[in-house]
């Protein structure tokens, strides 16, 4: 059966990709490299990060592309880096194991979302950072709602952009969508069991198949922390679910829509995004 699944991830992987629009001491970092990225490593855990210093109010980007949400992913669908630093200390990561990124790690198939929580929370810990805006894109999405649900009292605001949902007229686009990563994954690590990445992959996308994901509607009616949502409405992404999150959300708000397109609209939304956060940050800083 695990070959089997091994092998079907394998033959689909390209099909997929078109669904799809180890270390040492605790603590330690490793000094920037030529791109002026860092590594931090815990517990068998490497996470590659871009900590662009300053001393503006830090704002944490979660790039887009599901399971390969990477920093080079950090300029689509705007650059966010380039827009943002003047004014905040901006901080984002390769995701565990990313396929095309260089952070690795255990697969946590019982904890597929909570596993990238702590790494996220890390992270900021490792910097020194206590509170913190967030800003994230696609899958951005439930990792925000997960965040808001592990550490609410940290984050000041919060801007899920394009967010991941379920739709129930197709529940296995994100399941199915990731079976490029996990084959692409396979290959990069043989030691790790197909059955292993099925049971992470299931528990991510099948097991509480509903809503955002990582938070029941009961929790966003109960959350008090200002959020943002930008909608999209492509099938991973779908409005209905953007919206429900904004009728629920008590301190919600929503940018224009569509924002993406034409291009020039986008502008418009990043300065959305600006007056938002300049709204809800503390005010020392």
């Amino acid at each position: 059966m695990v070959d089997l699944f091994r092998r079907r991830l394998l033959k689909t992987g390209a099909a997929a990709t078109a669904m799809a629009a180890a270390a040492s001491a605790l603590g330690q970092q490793r000094p920037p490299q030529g791109d002026g990225t860092s590594f931090f490593e815990r517990n068998g855990i490497r996470i590659r990060y871009q900590d662009g210093g300053g001393k503006g109010f830090p704002l944490f980007i979660i790039p887009g592309g599901g399971l390969n949400s990477v920093l080079s992913g950090l300029k689509n669908p705007f650059d966010t880096f380039g827009e943002f630093q003047g004014e905040y200390r901006c901080i984002a990561m390769d995701l565990r194991n990313a396929t095309t990124g260089q952070s690795t790690g255990p697969i946590e198939p019982d904890r597929s979302w909570d596993s990238h929580a702590d790494d996220q929370l890390a992270l900021l810990d490792h910097l020194g950072i206590k509170q913190f805006a967030v800003m994230g894109f696609c899958i951005g999405g439930p990792f925000i709602w997960n965040l808001l649900k592990r550490a609410p009292n940290r984050i000041v605001a919060a801007v899920p952009a394009q967010p991941v949902g379920f739709r129930p007229e197709m529940p296995d686009v994100l399941y199915d969508g990731s079976k490029a990563w996990a084959a692409d994954f396979l290959k990069k690590r043989p030691e790790v069991s197909a059955d292993t990445v099925e049971r992470y992959l299931t528990n991510m996308f099948r097991k509480n198949a509903d809503f955002v994901f990582t938070v029941s509607r009961d929790f966003v009616r109960s959350c008090q922390t200002p959020v943002l949502i930008c909608p999209d409405d492509v099938a991973a992404h779908p409005f209905a679910v953007a919206m429900e999150v904004a009728q629920l959300a008590p301190k919600s708000e929503v940018s224009l829509y569509p924002w993406k397109v034409p291009p020039e609209r986008i502008p418009i939304a990043v300065r959305q995004i600006k007056s938002f956060l300049k709204a809800h940050r503390p005010a020392s800083t």
